[in-house]
């Protein structure tokens, strides 16, 4: 599997545009949920957390994110890897991988210039909301 190159960091601006998006589709699914955005070295560039999102979706959100950034790959390919058992358990061993659905990669021709996490709902409806940011871009 290839993986994308790392780019410049992800702007504001940028990071808005993806919390409003999410935070668009967390309304319509009636989800209160917490939005992450980092840049490509990992570090927080906006941290968004809806009135009444679960204190410890905080934790979830930043660490989908991570996931995504550091080993550029959807969060929810760790949670497939983990729902296949045997040997691919050992992910759940791995360090800094949050193996739950909701944290994406953020590309910009071709680079990875940062990742979303996104914690509140189920692992699918973060991950469906993640996906509503990313097809804001």
């Amino acid at each position: 599997m290839a993986f994308p190159a790392y780019g410049a960091p992800i702007g504001l601006e940028t990071a808005k545009t993806l919390a409003a998006a999410a935070e668009a589709e967390a309304v319509k699914l009636g989800l209160q949920m917490v939005i992450v955005v980092l840049d490509s070295a990992g570090h927080t560039v906006l941290l968004y957390r809806m009135d009444n999102a679960h204190l410890g979706s905080l934790y979830m959100a930043e660490e989908k994110a991570k996931t995504a950034v550091k080993f550029r790959r959807s969060s929810k390919d760790y949670e497939d890897m983990v729902a296949k058992g045997g040997v691919h358990l050992r992910m759940l061993s791995a360090e800094p991988v949050l193996a739950i659905e909701g944290g994406l990669p953020i590309l910009q021709d071709g680079k990875l210039i940062g990742a979303i996490g996104i914690s509140g709902g189920t692992a699918a409806e973060d991950g469906q909301v993640a996906a509503a940011a990313l097809a804001a871009l």
